[in-house]
């Protein structure tokens, strides 16, 4: 099979194309006919040599979208489309930048649709985030008010269809005024440019401060989306990392927080079929009505990956970035 491999840490040339063996289906796991993936920044992060788990060489992808070739233990049917997430897939055995991926069978999600594959690649991660993040851990409600730190991410585009679809008023930001109004056409009510400090004009939209803030950005600017949430009992869901940093420095809960403010980290790595089943089967559902807005920014071919890891680098998407497997 032909699959995307990187044999050292660099630039996106590093991603090379190569006859790689095809993976052998075996018990407890599925054997995946690959038709689509998503590009995510944390395989951006590995190709750059930040994820020092990580053993070369190895296939990427945390995610990709296809239809069952085997699974020997019997818990899908050749031919059944399917997603599959995480799982530390692409981390620590080879994931979906290939033509076959082997993937343990608790993190592969069967579905029925029929959106073409670019649509449904372009769903798993990022929506399932979003879902995660807004309705498990923070658990929104019709009337609030929603800011989306990040708005122009594939995640945040999700977040931001998501939160309007269950009625909430979005203020949604993005560093480069440009965007705007693809954040706007999303259904973002207000936009907001973030240049680090925003906290005072997001309460100049929302006096009191929003209920609850969905922080894509990450430790960067942590600080300054709990001075744009309500307090007392704003919250904000740590979900994200565009500022390329995890880490809090000297992170001081009673300066960084109001008393009555809540805290709570949202991550993929929970997911699994048994948990991410359903609600992926539910947001397919609300694409193919037309409820929620998949945007989907470009497509690549296969043979693009180092074109197409270099838009996702250079920031240049609002939405997804999504890779077509031919054949």
């Amino acid at each position: 099979m032909k699959a995307i491999v990187i044999e050292k840490a660099g630039p996106p040339e590093v991603l090379q194309i190569k006859e790689w063996p095809t993976p052998e289906a075996k018990p407890g796991w599925v054997l995946i006919r690959v038709r689509a993936f998503g590009l995510n920044r944390s395989e951006l992060f590995t190709r750059q040599g930040h994820s020092p788990s990580v053993k070369f060489p190895r296939v990427l992808g945390i995610e990709c979208v296809g239809e069952v070739e085997a699974a020997p233990g019997g818990e899908l049917e050749p031919g059944q489309k399917c997603a599959a997430v995480m799982g530390n897939m692409g981390r620590e055995y080879d994931g979906g930048y290939a033509e076959y991926a082997l993937v343990p069978a608790a993190h592969v999600l069967p579905v029925a649709t029929n959106l073409d594959w670019p649509t449904f690649a372009a769903v798993p991660e990022s929506f399932l985030t979003a879902w995660g993040a807004l309705v498990d851990s923070l658990d929104i409600q019709p009337g609030q008010t929603l800011l989306v730190r990040g708005g122009t991410s594939s995640v945040g585009m999700a977040a931001i269809t998501i939160a309007k679809d269950r009625g909430l008023t979005v203020a949604a930001t993005t560093r480069n005024a440009a965007k705007a109004d693809a954040l706007r056409a999303n259904g973002a009510d207000h936009v907001v440019i973030d240049d680090g400090a925003i906290a005072g004009r997001v309460r100049e939209i929302v006096p009191d401060g929003v209920d609850q803030v969905l922080e894509l950005v990450g430790a960067a600017t942590l600080r300054d989306s709990f001075r744009a949430a309500k307090a007392p009992k704003g919250a904000v869901c740590f979900a994200g990392i565009l500022g390329n940093s995890w880490v809090v420095e000297r992170f001081e809960p009673l300066v960084y927080m109001s008393s009555g403010q809540i805290l709570t980290p949202y991550g993929t790595h929970v997911l699994n079929r048994d948990n991410a089943t359903a609600p992926l089967q539910q947001i397919l559902a609300a694409v193919a009505a037309g409820r929620y807005r998949v945007n989907l920014d470009r497509v690549f071919p296969f043979g693009e990956i180092v074109a197409a890891h270099r838009y996702m680098e250079e920031n240049r998407a609002t939405g997804k970035v999504v890779v077509k497997v031919e054949g």
